[in-house]
């Protein structure tokens, strides 16, 4: 017998309803489309195809069956703290380490990477059931932030720094940080945090080796206003409750079974003093002793999530995660 997948009854474009039963993301469902592996009462489908309520949808030969989701559903939410080395993907020709590989099983539905990192980029992964949260916090119109710790080879000019905030040239557009920040370092090496409302192939890796600072280390730190838990090792998950997700979603004004929302207004950002004390650079050995090291801003200077204990004693403004 065929396996049934649910979505939300829609007259609606055949990858939006494809997400929604939470086989994977937009982008993930035309892919699927292009490769063959949909069909429509019996016939391959293609790009942009819109279905009515009496389409019957396969995915690879399994029948994807929709029905109303009731409102008052709140999407599953699973933050997982990627290591470098894995793909966010189910399939990879070349066999390596995927990021699935260590989601938690959700009875009738299918983890959705909210974005992507790279395989050499660590910290923040999130993954919803929904593929309509999922496409929200992904679409350009929302200008979610995203927070990033940097690791670069060499010191930033004042003309680079300037350039990365105003707006630099890529193959694919201009790109600019919001906010660029020092972190501290010692010799060769030095750390920056930096936030953007957008999430380009490779983006921030791009943007510093435009300037003449290729990236050593890159680690996601916040979406949105949702941080890394600092007691979170890698390779490991925490699912939110539905308090805290409740919570979450109202704080970025989602609403839940919603398709479309209008962009949630910017937050407002508190004015730093004329003049402060400048942050401390890392403590010493601290770099080789820190194995989790997460650069922040606001007079944070890092956090550690593991880290030996001298090296932990050095550092006292850890912050935990923050769901307002």
């Amino acid at each position: 017998m065929a396996k049934l997948l649910t979505a939300p009854f829609a007259n609606e474009k055949l990858h939006k309803v494809l997400a929604d039963a939470g086989i994977g993301s937009r982008r993930d469902m035309e892919e699927r489309i292009a490769e063959g592996r949909i069909s429509v009462n019996g016939e391959p489908a293609h790009v942009g195809q819109r279905v009515t309520p009496s389409d019957v949808i396969r995915f690879d030969g399994r029948i994807v069956r929709r029905s109303a989701l009731e409102n008052n559903d709140v999407p599953k939410v699973l933050i997982y703290h990627k290591p470098a080395g894995e793909i966010v993907s189910k399939d990879d020709p070349e066999g390596r380490p995927t990021v699935f590989d260590h989601l938690p099983r959700i009875g009738g539905a299918r983890w959705i990477a909210v974005g992507r990192l790279d395989f050499n980029t660590e910290g923040l992964l999130l993954f919803t059931d929904s593929g309509n949260l999922a496409n929200f916090l992904m679409h350009p119109r929302h200008e979610i932030e995203r927070e990033y710790a940097v690791r670069v080879q060499g010191t930033m000019s004042p003309e680079a720094k300037d350039k990365l905030l105003k707006g630099i040239k890529l193959d694919d557009g201009i790109a600019k940080f919001t906010t660029l920040e020092e972190g501290g370092g010692k010799g060769f090496n030095r750390w920056y945090n930096v936030t953007l409302s957008e999430g380009r192939n490779r983006e921030v890796r791009r943007m510093f080796e435009a300037v003449g600072l290729p990236v050593s280390r890159l680690i996601r730190v916040k979406y949105g206003n949702l941080e890394l838990p600092s007691d979170l090792p890698r390779g490991k998950t925490r699912r939110m409750s539905t308090e805290e997700t409740e919570k979450w979603l109202d704080s970025i004004s989602y609403k839940k079974g919603m398709s479309t929302a209008p962009a949630p207004r910017a937050p407002e950002r508190t004015p730093r003093p004329a003049a402060s004390a400048p942050r401390p650079l890392l403590p010493k050995r601290a770099e080789s002793l820190v194995s989790e090291t997460l650069l922040r801003r606001s007079g944070l200077v890092v956090r550690c999530a593991a880290a030996e204990p001298e090296a932990r004693n050095n550092f006292s403004q850890t912050k935990e995660i923050e769901l307002i």
